[in-house]
């Protein structure tokens, strides 16, 4: 193979281009109108209610926390296997992140593991659909619901994924959903991400925060002097930031959106395809899909039986030209929470996972000679042949 074949790659076309031309000759590249139809398009896929447009998935996480209250001290059990934003985001808000482990199968946040790290000081739950597969939102509604818990899914990697016959995003087992839009995500927007929801008080929380804190809504002004509230006027209601999404991005968005189910299907093949080809080498594990959900695979695990092989079998593939990734360190290894007290041992079965993860590449538009290729440097290195 003369090609570097990447772990995961954006698909953009020639509509795509033509949607972000039209924006750049047109009167709003920054907020414009193309940021409404793009929220609204995502309401119309997900079924959800209302729909916030960000400039990254960590500016998602990080004003839905704030609308969720987080506030110094309070706690909100997430998963260790996720990128850092998860867990940050409750940083940033000045609260504690609480790591509850994961299930063997999914790598999903184990119910039974949040019920044990439930105190007085929990305030929210963050369930991370890895790689796609989403949680079982159900029985994590159910356990929110008995506590007084607020529920904001973590979807990055979860867009156009379905749970028992719901689009992800629609907010029927939580309070807030958010998406990325990353290049390596299901729909791209460059950088940008979403937080979705069902519920009208978060929403217009989530827009002042999504804009400094301000708010150009007359009914909602302190000041109800008509003589000082100009149509100029606005007020600054919280300290708010600026993650504004521009109208160049929420065209590519929209344009994106429209081939989201062919991507998925897409996307769905190729495991299938791996599945297949892969099933026959006893030295590693692949993912599961449980039957009451639909993973968009946003990534593809492999697991080594033995942690002694992953390194090796890593270095082989990114020699072959292979850009295998791994997907996560336990974010709590990490050193800036070792500084903060977080040490190994936390979530064993969280480790377990790490010390064997491989991630082969994902992605549309990946060929099918690149798929064979794959495998047959994977069945080789394990010497089961292909």
């Amino acid at each position: 193979m003369n090609r570097f074949i990447p772990y995961s790659h954006q698909y953009i076309d020639q509509d795509d281009i033509d949607a972000v031309v039209r924006v750049l000759r047109s009167d709003y590249i920054t907020q414009g109108p193309n940021v409404d139809v793009f929220e609204n398009a995502l309401c119309r896929y997900t079924g959800a209610k209302y729909a916030v447009a960000v400039s990254s998935g960590t500016a998602a996480l990080h004003i839905a926390c704030l609308a969720a209250g987080i506030k110094a001290r309070d706690e909100v059990i997430t998963s260790p296997i996720t990128f850092l934003a998860s867990a940050n985001s409750v940083l940033y808000c000045g609260g504690r992140p609480v790591f509850a482990d994961v299930q063997h199968d999914t790598i999903n946040i184990d119910p039974k593991e949040i019920k044990t790290k439930i105190h007085k000081k929990t305030k929210a739950l963050i369930p991370v659909h890895f790689a796609g597969h989403p949680c079982d939102m159900e029985e994590i509604s159910a356990i929110a619901d008995r506590n007084g818990l607020v529920v904001i899914e973590d979807a990055a990697h979860a867009v156009g994924a379905e749970y028992k016959g719901s689009k992800i995003g629609a907010c029927k087992y939580s309070d807030m959903t958010i998406f990325s839009f990353h290049p390596v995500k299901s729909i791209t927007t460059g950088e940008g991400g979403a937080v979705l929801t069902n519920k009208k008080d978060l929403y217009e929380k989530l827009l002042m925060l999504r804009s400094h804190g301000i708010s150009r809504d007359r009914l909602r002004f302190v000041c109800q002097d008509q003589r000082l509230t100009g149509s100029w006027y606005y007020e600054m209601q919280c300290l708010g930031f600026n993650y504004r999404i521009t109208d160049i991005q929420s065209a590519l968005g929209l344009s994106q959106l429209k081939k989201l189910n062919t991507f998925v299907i897409r996307r769905r093949q190729i495991a299938e395809t791996y599945n297949k080809k892969l099933c026959g080498i006893e030295d590693i594990l692949l993912p599961v899909e449980r039957s009451y959900v639909s993973s968009s695979y946003h990534i593809y695990c492999i697991r080594t039986r033995d942690p002694k092989d992953r390194t090796p079998l890593f270095n082989i593939l990114r020699a072959s030209g292979i850009g295998a990734q791994v997907h996560y360190i336990p974010v709590y290894l990490q050193p800036y929470y070792k500084q903060l007290g977080y040490a190994k041992g936390l979530c064993r079965k969280a480790e377990e996972f790490y010390g064997g993860e491989i991630s082969i590449p994902m992605y549309p538009a990946i060929r099918e000679r690149e798929i064979d290729y794959v495998v047959k440097k994977i069945a080789g290195f394990f010497g089961a042949g292909w």
